[in-house]
């Protein structure tokens, strides 16, 4: 065989499968999204029902309440910022999911809300300008801050976890 016919034939399958490799930031996004699901939701398993009212100062908030607060800030950026729903913050605080069973439940169905909200949105959108209360922000940008808050309150967890000498689970990455 002709070694130019060969070197093509390698260069095209070299091609195809670097750009079935190519990842978008909303594709990017939702694999991660997840993962960060998955791992969250080891973490408040972990954690028995008898400790979700653990808190390890007074000016912090109890592992429950927590967990809670990551769904509530998801629920708005997902809702707010990426469907035509319009978020009711009383809604969300008028029956908070008390029992451990609950508030994971809880956890489950708000990663799926957001999951399901971006899975939906165009890839151009996430260029798009909006207006946020830091300031003018893209989609993007709220795509970020949706995976950050979940990370920030996640640690916290992590360090409960370990103050009542619980072995957290395995890290789940990307």
């Amino acid at each position: 065989m002709n070694t130019r016919y060969i070197s093509f034939i390698f260069l095209l399958v070299i091609s195809y499968t670097s750009m079935g490799q190519q990842t978008t930031p909303k594709s990017a996004f939702l694999e991660k999204w997840n993962n960060s699901k998955t791992y969250l939701l080891e973490i408040a398993t972990s954690m028995p029902e008898d400790k979700f009212g653990f808190k390890p100062t007074e000016r912090e908030m109890d592992f429950r309440n927590q967990l809670i607060h990551i769904t509530g800030n998801m629920l708005w950026l997902g809702t707010t910022y990426f469907s035509s729903e319009k978020f009711d913050r009383k809604k969300l605080s008028e029956n908070p999911p008390s029992s451990k069973s609950e508030v994971i439940e809880h956890l489950k169905k708000s990663f799926d809300t957001v999951y399901a909200n971006i899975e939906k949105t165009d890839e151009k959108e996430l260029q798009e300008i909006v207006d946020f209360f830091a300031g003018k922000k893209s989609k993007l940008q709220i795509l970020n801050l949706l995976q950050d808050h979940v990370t920030h309150h996640r640690g916290q967890l992590l360090v409960y976890l370990n103050l009542n000498e619980i072995k957290p689970p395995d890290y789940v990455g990307w």
